[in-house]
């Protein structure tokens, strides 16, 4: 695999938009392009990935949407997050960092010191 590719865990995708609009409404292509940015290019989120995202977190209600016009004066959808997405942006979070740290827990381990 590429060092430019990188799979997502399941559910992280979700994590990186709450994340990604809790600095501010965004329509579709500013949340990729953002993400794009933020990682480098090392991380790109094809629109086949993202439009059902931001769909299934409006269905949850931890995103809202209505239409606007873009910088490049083009009709869009501009998604905000909302009060239970912020609150579900926070948990999902801090279950995000325990589970780096587990796993970290586990590639830190030698031979020498993983546990019998």
């Amino acid at each position: 695999m590429p060092t430019t590719e990188v799979e997502l865990l399941q559910g992280t995708l979700d994590l990186l938009i709450l994340k990604t609009l809790s600095l501010g409404p965004r329509h579709g292509a500013a949340v990729v392009r953002w993400l794009e940015q933020v990682t480098e290019g090392a991380l790109v989120v094809e629109e086949g990935s993202l439009y059902p995202a931001l769909h299934r977190l409006e269905r949850k209600t931890w995103v809202s949407s209505e239409w606007g016009v873009s910088e490049l004066n083009r009709r869009v959808r501009f998604y905000s997050l909302t009060p239970e997405g912020r609150e579900q942006l926070l948990a999902q979070m801090e279950d995000f960092r325990r589970l780096v740290r587990l796993v970290t827990r586990v590639l830190v381990q030698s031979p020498t010191t993983a546990p019998r």
